[in-house]
């Protein structure tokens, strides 16, 4: 298979990126993952980093070289994820579990299909149209529905922010998980984070993926997000790929990687934490990357421990 990819992240205003991304593939399978970390609760970027941990070992587990049920991997993994952020608040006593919101793609055998939790965003963009988009588990998105408030007060409405579903609560999350549906050369799919989509209106993100290539559109993207914002801009990152379909020639066109000449058992991974903390900000507020990096390799302990029943 073929595709473009890139990713980028704006810490905003904040004096923390709590954003993660990243990606991984085999020769037949691509997994794509967003997860904003909840600024309203302690530590959303260990949750967000765990979450993208999970996912990315799941699929080096599954992924041989596809995921055989896509849909059972997208709910037991977004699961699975939920549990380590529990044992990983527990093991180390944390007085509040941490929480994140997630999207998360999986592209095979030229079809895709989705899940996510909360409000970070897909959109399924072909040819200036958005073929399908995830809906927010929001109070807002709620109201929207029933019409009971509008489109237009997404910024400015006081419920914007109350969410209902998360990984890392204390109840179960409701994992929403979309139809496969089938991709064309051409297509682009996006994941965001709230930072972005809040920011701009749909046309215009639809417009800068449809008329540039995803290298110029997302940085574009992400910067008049943040601009935007100001001072008070949130944490914004994006991830797209633009799909070129089966991999025939032999030979890929510059920026589009082939996975042509990976072995089965081969997975590439990419992960993204968020960018440094800006100038004059406490030292304080960073978290400890290496007590992340002792807590994933519990999870991923844990994971291997359990790999049989995940078979």
């Amino acid at each position: 298979m073929q595709f473009s990819v890139y990713q980028q992240t704006h810490i905003g205003g904040r004096k923390l990126n709590q954003d993660r991304m990243g990606y991984s593939f085999t020769r037949d399978a691509l997994l794509l993952v967003l997860a904003d970390g909840m600024g309203g609760h302690a530590a959303g970027e260990v949750a967000a980093t765990i979450t993208l941990q999970t996912l990315s070992m799941m699929f080096r587990m599954q992924a041989r070289p596809y995921v055989k049920k896509p849909e059972r991997f997208l709910e037991d993994a977004l699961e699975q994820a939920h549990w380590d952020i529990l044992a990983y608040a527990n093991a180390h006593q944390m007085p509040e579990t941490p929480r994140t919101t997630v999207v998360a793609c999986l592209v095979q055998h030229n079809c895709a299909v989705w899940a996510h939790c909360g409000d970070s965003r897909l959109y399924w963009v072909r040819r200036n149209q958005v073929l399908a988009r995830t809906r927010d588990h929001s109070h807002l998105e709620y109201l929207i529905e029933r019409g009971r408030a509008r489109e237009s007060e997404r910024n400015t409405h006081p419920d914007r922010n109350k969410l209902y579903n998360c990984l890392g609560a204390g109840q179960a999350p409701k994992i929403e998980i979309s139809r496969q549906v089938t991709l064309e050369p051409g297509d682009t799919l996006l994941l965001c984070s709230d930072g972005l989509w809040s920011m701009l209106p749909e046309t215009e993100i639809v417009h800068r993926l449809s008329t540039s290539t995803i290298v110029q559109a997302v940085p574009d993207l992400v910067s008049m997000a943040a601009a935007i914002g100001g001072a008070r801009a949130d944490n914004t990152t994006a991830l797209a790929i633009t799909w070129q379909g089966a991999d025939t020639t032999g030979s890929s066109p510059p920026g589009v990687i082939s996975t042509r000449m990976l072995l089965d058992d081969e997975v590439s991974s990419t992960i993204v934490a968020g960018q440094p903390l800006p100038p004059g900000a406490e030292a304080a507020d960073a978290f400890d990357e290496d007590a992340i990096e002792r807590a994933i390799a519990e999870i991923r302990e844990a994971i291997e421990k359990s790999s049989q029943l995940l078979k």
